[in-house]
C-alpha cells in the first residue's frame, strides 16, 4: 500500500464495490434531477436525440432572463428547471416553466456571496419526491416545496457548526440520500435530517472543496466520497465514520471535480498541475485497503468533471479534451475541441460547452475526436462555468442572467 495513503478499519465489508445511484422518487427517464444528472455521472438516459446538429447549431426553442448571477446549473423535474442565482444583496432559488422558460417562482435563499471570480451562487439544486434541497454560496441550506418554492426548513450550516467559507464560496450540491442530507459545513462533514435539517451526525474533517460527494457501497456499509480542500475521504453514510483517505490528486488551490465511481474503483482528478489518480478499495478481514492503482499527470479536470462512456473517460486536460482509459489511465487522444469547458454525455454524444460559450457535440469514441456539430453565442464578462444539462428533448445551457434552451429530439 502506497505512504500517500492512510486507511482506517471498516467492520464487515465484503470485496464487492459498486455505485450506488441516488434515490429520488418519482423520476421520469429524461429528468436531470440534481447536480450531473440522476446518478451524479454526467450521464443522460435520453435516446431519440440528434445525432449531428445543422450548420448553426441545433434550433433555439427559448430564451429567458432572470435566473440572476451565479454558476449554478439546472435540476429538472416534472417539466421544470431549478436553479440559484443573485440579485442585489440576496440568493434566490428559482424555477422556470422548461417548455416555455416562463419563470414560476421564487424564494429568498440567504446572503449574496461576492469575490473576484464572479457573484453569487454555485450549487445545483437536487429534486426529491416533491422537496428541492438547496445550497448556498454563503452556507444557507434550504427545503423548499417543488411546486410552490415554500420553504419547509433553512439553517446557515457555517453558522450551526462554526465553519469557515473558502475562497471562491461554498459549491457543493446536496447530496440527498433517504432520510438525510450529507455535506462538509465549512470544516465538518455533516448528516442532516431531510425533515427538519437537524444533526443526525457530524464529522471533524477539512476545510471544503468545491467538488460534491458521491456515494459508493462496500458491504453492507454504504460510503459518501467527498473531495475537500486537502484530501479524499471516504465516510460511513450511517455514522460518519472516516474509512479511508487519500491526499496526492489533491492540490492547495481548489479541488473541484466530482468523483467517479465504477465497480471497487475511484477515479479522482484535479488541476493547477496535479493530475488524476485511480484508486482500488478491496475488503481485508475488518478493514479496507485502498491500493493506489495509478496516478497520472494526464486529465487534469479543472472546474468540469470527467464521464465515464465504456471504459473510458472523456473530460477536459485542463483546456484540452482527452480521452483516457480509466483501469490503466493511458491517452487514447486529445483535441483542443471547443476549448476549455464542461461536458455531459446522452445518447451515444459528447455535450461540450467552454467557457467562451463555444457548444459542440462529438462522439464518444476512444478511437478520435469526432464532431457532429457546434455554435456559439457570446457570453457576457464573466466565463461560462454553469454545465450543460440534457433533459427532456433539450439542451440547458445557462450564461448568468440568461438561460437557452435548444430543441435537439430527432424530429
Amino acid at each position: 500500500m502506497t505512504k500517500r495513503l492512510r486507511v482506517m478499519g471498516l467492520a464487515a465489508v465484503a470485496a464487492l464495490l459498486f455505485a450506488v445511484p441516488i434515490r429520488v422518487s418519482n423520476r421520469a427517464l429524461d429528468d436531470w434531477p440534481q447536480w450531473r444528472g440522476a446518478n451524479r455521472d454526467g450521464r443522460s438516459a435520453e435516446t431519440g436525440l440528434l445525432k449531428s446538429w445543422p450548420a448553426g447549431g441545433p434550433p433555439r426553442a427559448w430564451e429567458a432572463k432572470g435566473a440572476g448571477e451565479g454558476y449554478s446549473s439546472f435540476a429538472v423535474a416534472q417539466g421544470r428547471l431549478y436553479t440559484l442565482g443573485a440579485r442585489g444583496d440576496t440568493e434566490y432559488v428559482i424555477a422556470f416553466d422548461a417548455a416555455s422558460g416562463k419563470r414560476l417562482w421564487e424564494t429568498p435563499h440567504g446572503r449574496r456571496f461576492s469575490n473576484d471570480r464572479g457573484d453569487g451562487p454555485r450549487a445545483t439544486p437536487t429534486v426529491d419526491g416533491n422537496r428541492l434541497y438547496t445550497f448556498g454560496a454563503s452556507g444557507d441550506l434550504s427545503a423548499l416545496d417543488l411546486a410552490t418554492g415554500e420553504r419547509y426548513w433553512t439553517v446557515n450550516v457555517l453558522k450551526e457548526y462554526r465553519g469557515s467559507n473558502i475562497n471562491w464560496g461554498l459549491s457543493e450540491s446536496p447530496l440527498v440520500l433517504s432520510d438525510r442530507i450529507l455535506l462538509n459545513a465549512g470544516g465538518t462533514i455533516v448528516a442532516l435530517k431531510k425533515t427538519d435539517g437537524t444533526a443526525l451526525w457530524k464529522a471533524s474533517g477539512d476545510d471544503a472543496g468545491y467538488s460534491s460527494a458521491v456515494t459508493q457501497t462496500i458491504g453492507n456499509v454504504t460510503q459518501a466520497i467527498f473531495f475537500t480542500s486537502t484530501r479524499a475521504v471516504g465516510v460511513d453514510v450511517n455514522s460518519g465514520r472516516q474509512l479511508w483517505s487519500y491526499r496526492q490528486v489533491a492540490n492547495d488551490v481548489a479541488n473541484i471535480a466530482t468523483p467517479i465511481v465504477r465497480g471497487n474503483r475511484v477515479f479522482l482528478s484535479s488541476d493547477y498541475g496535479t493530475g488524476s489518480a485511480l484508486l482500488e478499495l478491496t475488503a481485508s478481514g475488518n478493514d479496507v485497503r485502498a491500493r493506489e492503482v495509478y496516478f497520472t499527470r494526464a486529465m487534469k479536470n479543472h472546474h468540469a468533471t470527467s464521464v465515464l462512456v465504456g471504459d473510458y473517460l472523456y473530460g477536459f486536460d485542463s483546456a484540452i479534451l482527452t480521452a483516457l482509459h480509466f483501469d490503466t489511465g493511458k491517452v487514447a487522444w486529445q483535441h483542443r475541441s471547443v476549448g476549455k469547458g464542461s461536458l455531459i454525455f446522452a445518447d451515444d454524444r459528447l455535450y461540450l460547452f467552454s467557457e467562451d460559450g463555444v457548444v459542440g457535440l462529438a462522439e464518444a469514441s476512444p478511437a478520435g475526436y469526432v464532431e457532429h456539430g457546434r455554435f456559439a453565442f457570446r457570453p457576457g464578462n464573466l466565463p461560462t462555468w454553469s454545465h450543460p444539462v440534457v433533459a427532456g428533448g433539450k439542451l440547458f445551457l445557462r450564461d448568468q442572467d440568461t438561460i437557452y434552451a435548444y430543441d435537439i429530439r430527432a424530429k
